[in-house]
Parts: C-alpha cells; structure tokens; sequence
C-alpha cells in the first residue's frame, strides 16, 4: 500500500526545544552486518534549487563540494553510507530528497520531515502476519523489492534555513567534522529522518488511534502503555490507542534490543531528594540543565533558601539576588521567569549557592534547561510547579534540607521498570508524538522529536529499535514457554522467583558460553559460567546472590548468555521472599 503522506513529523530547532545535557557518547558496533546495505540518494530538485544549487562555495569540515548544492548532496551520501554500514540489505534502498520551502519563522521551523513510500504486509519472509512494514525493511527481510516503481523513503528539508528569514542568522552547516557553532549540522538531521524512512515510524493515526486500512504495523507492536499493560497491536480500540499517545511517561518501548543497551548508555535521571521535614521527604521528578556542573550519584546536599532579587517578581532571579547572605553555602530555590535559565543560574552561584533548583512556572511535568555558560560551575535541576509550591509552603514553618543528585537506580528517559520511553506530550504534537524517544532521554537521542547541538555520527539507541523490528539479529528474551528457535535457546523458571531460578540453555554445538546476570542498570552481578560447555540442553541456577556471595535484593535483573557468536538473555524478576 502507498503511503500518501510523505512529511511525517517536525523537527525543531534544538535551543527552541531546550535542549538537554550536552554529553556525546560514541558507539561503534563490533562488528558490521553481512551483505551491508546500499544506500542511493535519488535527487528529485528543479534546475538550480536544492541539491542542484549551483552557488559556490568552500570545502568546510571534511565536505569537498565546492557549490551549495554538492555540499548539501555530499551530506546526504555520508549519512546513507553510515546507515548502509550498520542496516544489512541485499536489496538497494533509494532515498527520494529535496529541498524546498518549509513552515518556518525567525524563531521556530520545520528542519525536515521523511518517511517510508510505502508499507508491505504478508510478504514472504515477513516474521509477522497482518502487519505492515516499511518498504525499505520489506524489502530487506523478503529479498526481494516489493515496489520497484517507488524508491522506499521520501525526504524533504528547508531550504529557507540558509536565508535570514528562516530562524534569523542560523543557516545550516554542511562539514561532517560537528563543528557547528552556532548554526545548525545537518548531518544528524539527516540520520534522524532517514531513520524514520528505514522504519523508526508508527503508521497509526496518532490523532484518533486508527491504524492503517485498520492493520497494525511492526513499530506498534513494540509500543506499551504502562497503564494498561497492553501493546498497541494488542488494544481493543482505537481510543485506547488515542489515549496511550498522551500517556506522558508511560509510553515505552517493549523492544528487548533496546531495553537491554539502554542501561549501558543512558545516564540516571535527575532527582530532587528532600531530607526534610518529614512531611514532604521524599523523591521528586526533576529535569536536567545543559550547563554547569553535571549532576551525579553523589549530589550537593543543604539547606533550601528562596531567592529575593527584589523586583518583582522577587524570586525569579532575573536581577542581582539581595538576600545573598542567606542563599550563600546553601541550595537557591527560584522560579522559571523572563529571562535565560543560565542568567538565574549564575546569579545564584554569583551569591554563594551550591546549587540551584528551579521551579517551573506552568503546569505539568519540569522541563529541561538549555543554555551555556562556561562559566558556571554549580548543578541544577527544574522542579514542577505543583512541587515548587510543595516546598515554598514548607518553608514557611522552618528549614527544608534537601539534595540535588542523579537517582540511584532510575535511567534519565526510561520508565521505572526499566523500557525506554517514547514521545507522548499532552497535548499530542502531530508528526512528532509516538514515532520518536522522549526527550528525557540522557546523553540527548537522535530520534528525539528536536535536534540537539550534541548530536553528531552516533545513531545510539535506533540500531538497537532497528534490530528489535527486523533489521538484525535480534539479541532476544525468551519468554518461559514460549517457542524457541532450536538454534539457540535460552529459557529461565520460575520466573519471577524467589529465592532460585533456573537458566536453561540449549546449545547446537560445542564451544566457549559465557552465563551472567546484570542488574537493570547493566551493571555485573554475578558470573554464572564461563568456560567449554558441550552441545545440548544444559541447567544453571542462580541462587539470587552476586559474587561476593550477597543476597541481591528484589528487583529487574537480565541473564545473559554468549556461545558461538550468538546472544540471548531474560528479564528476570526477583521477589521479595
């Protein structure tokens, strides 16, 4: 079936969106796929407009094109020849992109917005029956093209970024060295929207929760509400489907692949703790700031003080702090106002606080802070309004002493349970809900729903979303009971359990098996094996200690087992006893 829309989301500009904890981290897989994919670049622009622009200009940051549009067609290239090393594909995957006027202001814009042609379904070697598929991943998995008259992604990215009246002075930056500046790299943005082509896209109709001619699609399938415990594939109607795309923060991705990296890459969330009064101790939700001293596990403890600037409003640190005395060697508490988040900030450091927490001034869930200033030195977090008001209240009857820290066990963009969560603001945000990871997510994700100045060459989580929906290899759990590839088999019961499981293995040969149990954060916890195992059905239980012999508490932990090449693992849940 032909997709007849081809813009399927927007994507803002990363200071509009505020950004989160600028902080790269690089990762190359170990090993390239088999018969990796090609990845062409089909250019559908006018004479003398977009990748045909013959404007001249200098090589800059590793791009050799010496006219606008060569720099604009070198960019693409290199993006579909990253994707082509990570994707295996025997079938060539065409991308369809031009360049064109998009919706665009001094302040705001449209980047770009892409997707697949069109979708498959029953097609030899789908791994699913009634489920659509992208054309592009149809095609990898069957082997064959299933619409040879279509290219499989269409793109589309504003050309108006390079004049004064799209986003003012900020034009795009063609190097592929990530030494933007101030102007925004295209590069990424071109990963991210040729991700969305490959697959990394729900065909659902986010607006009323419909699926396409009323066929669920392999992204859905890994969609779960929290609230309900229920996948999209798996929900009765068309409301539920509605609902869960604004279930903010409960939206995740039930994905094994994915799951199970995003210990090894995501930090832990941010977190306000008050100590005290006993009334209000406890955990609160918190958002991160892109500046200033990273949060850690450790944190600033002290005494809360609200700010005075003496203008009203008095507590937005908006001015010179006039009770500077008081805030000095404490945690500043001020309020989201006027002016720059790092302007509040500084002021505060300026007066002697070891930290800032900053309460937001609308309703709803706290955002992140964007900003920089190498200059400060001191953390920060945002609070919502609801819990601002929480402690100005508490304040009034004596101290409230509190630390601004990382969650001990919590990862920044990922439920408590442990999946990552997907993009589901209240109200739904049309072409951005659902089909991207939320924007908690720490170091910043390239399918977030808006670009972030951090993000460069690394396609962190995606691959891992790609191999859950077909794309590779799938390092899988098994559930207990469930049909198992004869290959390779790994199986644990009980499960949940307490106090012992027991992680059966079925081996079809010979050879060195490595069997560990991680806990939800990826960390080792206990080596179960690793040596020779001959071939066959072998047991190895777990006892629920670590490797110093302690009784590990309740809790998600995986198994992991690696034998020849292959890998599989288990969530498992350990009970109190």
């Amino acid at each position: 079936m032909t997709i007849a829309r081809a813009s399927l989301r927007a994507f803002a500009r990363p200071w509009l969106a505020t950004p989160l904890l600028s902080l790269l981290i690089l990762t190359t897989p170990a090993t390239l796929p088999a018969h990796a994919a090609t990845i062409t670049i089909v250019n559908v622009d006018g004479a003398g407009e977009g990748f045909n622009d013959p404007n001249p200009r200098s090589p800059i940051g590793g791009n050799t094109g010496t006219t606008l549009g060569d720099q604009r067609l070198f960019v693409f290239n290199h993006a579909a020849s990253i994707w082509g090393a990570l994707l295996p594909s025997n079938v060539t995957i065409q991308v369809r992109a031009q360049f064109n006027s998009q919706t665009c202001s001094a302040t705001s814009g449209v980047l770009g917005s892409a997707g697949a042609r069109s979708v498959h379904a029953d097609f030899p070697g789908a791994e699913i029956a009634n489920m659509w598929y992208s054309q592009a991943l149809a095609n990898k998995l069957s082997g064959t093209d299933q619409d040879a008259l279509l290219e499989d992604i269409n793109a589309t990215f504003n050309s108006d970024v390079d004049n004064s009246v799209c986003l003012g002075d900020v034009n795009w930056y063609y190097g592929i060295d990530g030494d933007e500046g101030t102007d925004i790299e295209l590069l990424p943005v071109v990963l991210h929207e040729i991700a969305h082509g490959l697959g990394f896209q729900t065909f659902a109709n986010t607006s009323t929760g419909a699926f396409l001619s009323d066929t669920p699609d392999i992204f859905a399938h890994f969609l779960l509400n929290k609230s309900t415990g229920l996948h999209w594939d798996e929900m009765g109607n068309n409301n539920a489907r509605k609902n869960s795309a604004t279930n903010t923060g409960n939206l995740v991705w039930d994905g094994f692949a994915v799951n199970f990296r995003a210990p090894h890459f995501l930090l832990h969330d941010p977190e306000l703790r008050v100590n005290s009064p006993g009334g209000i101790a406890g955990s609160y939700v918190a958002a991160d700031a892109e500046f200033g001293l990273p949060l850690d596990l450790t944190g600033v403890t002290g005494n809360v003080v609200l700010v005075n600037d003496g203008i009203s409003p008095t507590s937005d640190a908006c001015e010179p702090i006039i009770n500077g005395a008081s805030v000095s060697g404490n945690i500043a508490l001020l309020d989201r106002g006027v002016c720059n988040f790092t302007v509040k900030v500084a002021a505060a450091q300026a007066v002697g606080a070891t930290a800032v927490i900053v309460v937001n001034n609308v309703t709803g869930a706290p955002v992140p802070m964007g900003g920089v200033d190498p200059s400060i030195t001191i953390p920060s977090l945002m609070i919502s309004l609801a819990d601002g008001n929480t402690i100005k209240n508490a304040l009034l009857s004596g101290p409230v002493n509190a630390t601004v820290r990382r969650h001990p066990t919590l990862l920044a963009g990922a439920h408590p349970d442990g999946e990552v969560r997907m993009y589901a603001p209240n109200p739904l945000e049309s072409g951005s809900s659902v089909s991207h990871f939320d924007v908690t997510g720490t170091p910043n994700l390239l399918m977030e729903p808006g670009i972030n100045d951090d993000l460069h060459t690394d396609v962190d989580l995606t691959r891992e979303l790609f191999e859950d929906i077909g794309w590779l290899p799938r390092l899988t759990a098994v559930t207990p009971g469930a049909p198992a590839a004869p290959a390779f088999r790994v199986r644990s019961a009980p499960n949940p359990f307490s106090p012992a499981t027991v992680i059966t293995l079925q081996l079809p040969r010979a050879g060195r098996t490595k069997v560990t149990i991680v806990d939800i954060q990826g960390r080792l916890v206990k080596r179960l094996m690793d040596g020779w195992m001959p071939a066959g059905p072998h047991g190895i239980s777990w006892d629920g200690t670590d490797d110093r012999g302690a009784k590990v508490g309740a809790g998600v932990y995986f198994s992991r087992v690696e034998s020849n090449g292959h890998q599989a693992g288990q969530k498992l849940v350990k009970l109190e006893r």
